[in-house]
């Protein structure tokens, strides 16, 4: 490939960087605009770090004006919360943590032996919705993820019980979104809605955004189930038949320990995992997430309950 194709494919990409970043910001002073109370989910992964980002620059000079809330299962990776308390306290912006074992304790939510903590999210987000009473839920799905997330709207309604109907969505044309909430919906918002895994990786790189180390390859203790690679963790034990050994892995997206698996990668940098992520069929969620295996309509069927 000769030197001015590539430069002409760089500026491609920087082109359709910038592109989704400007959708992104009219997207989230949009949601500022028009609700009364906003909040940001932010779980520390790769999606709500870009998201957190783009909600800088929405408000900059000022300061984010509205919290950022974790729906923490206590099931997490150690480096995600390290990260997600780092990256808060940097740019100042109040936390809020939903405990699922909190829903638990008081019968809100009903855990079952060896199973994942993962659905029970929704009960948790509901229920922290209704308490601070929140209009707009901003969350970091992107619709080239799980084909689900690609059938919801920028702005989805829910309605009192948190639920999604996909038959009952509203147009969005020339980037017109309806703000209107009949008494006791909220609005969901995606404003990476139109960005994929790769754009958001080399959105990383251009704006040298800090991110959990589980993304980078490193050795870590793991197992493989389901043929999924398993961290060894206190809530991912091997059972019999499953043996422990030392691999180089890294995760493409991080959630609940015990449904998110690692991909044996030696992508130790950025550059490395946008080289990787560039040649790969599947998407992270179907590689790597072992709750949307449960069946062909897993993610639609959570949505519909209320989940993010």
């Amino acid at each position: 490939m000769t030197a001015p194709v590539e430069s002409g494919i760089q500026a491609d990409i920087a082109s359709s960087l910038t592109a989704l970043e400007d959708e992104s910001i009219h997207i989230l002073r949009e949601v500022m605009g028009s609700f009364e109370r906003p909040v940001l989910l932010f779980s520390g992964g790769k999606d709500s770090a870009v998201v957190l980002r783009l909600a800088e620059k929405a408000c900059w000079p000022g300061r984010v004006p509205f919290p950022v809330m974790h729906i923490d299962t206590g099931h997490n990776f150690g480096e995600v919360i390290a990260f997600r308390d780092r990256r808060v306290a940097e740019l100042g912006v109040r936390l809020l943590v939903a405990s699922v074992q909190h829903s638990i304790d008081t019968g809100r939510a009903h855990e079952r032996p060896g199973q994942s903590r993962n659905r029970l999210q929704t009960v948790t987000l509901r229920d922290a919705i209704a308490q601070h009473r929140f209009d707009a839920v901003i969350g970091g799905a992107r619709r080239d993820e799980e084909k689900a997330r690609a059938k919801e709207r920028i702005f989805s309604v829910r309605d009192e019980s948190g639920q999604w109907d996909p038959r009952n969505q509203r147009p969005e044309l020339w980037q017109l979104y309806n703000p209107r909430l009949a008494p006791e919906e909220h609005m969901r918002v995606f404003p990476l809605s139109n960005w994929t895994e790769l754009d958001i990786w080399r959105y990383a790189e251009r704006e040298k955004l800090d991110l959990p180390e589980l993304y980078y390859a490193h050795v870590r203790d793991v197992f493989r189930r389901d043929g999924m690679l398993m961290a060894l963790t206190p809530w991912t034990q091997p059972a019999a038949g499953e043996t422990v050994t030392k691999q180089m892995v890294r995760y493409r997206t991080v959630g609940d320990v015990t449904c998110t698996a690692a991909i044996a990668s030696d992508a130790a940098t950025v550059a490395d995992i946008i080289a990787e992520t560039a040649t790969t069929h599947l998407t992270e969620r179907g590689a790597t997430r072992a709750d949307d295996r449960t069946g062909e309509s897993a993610m639609e069927d959570r949505k519909r309950e209320g989940y993010f």
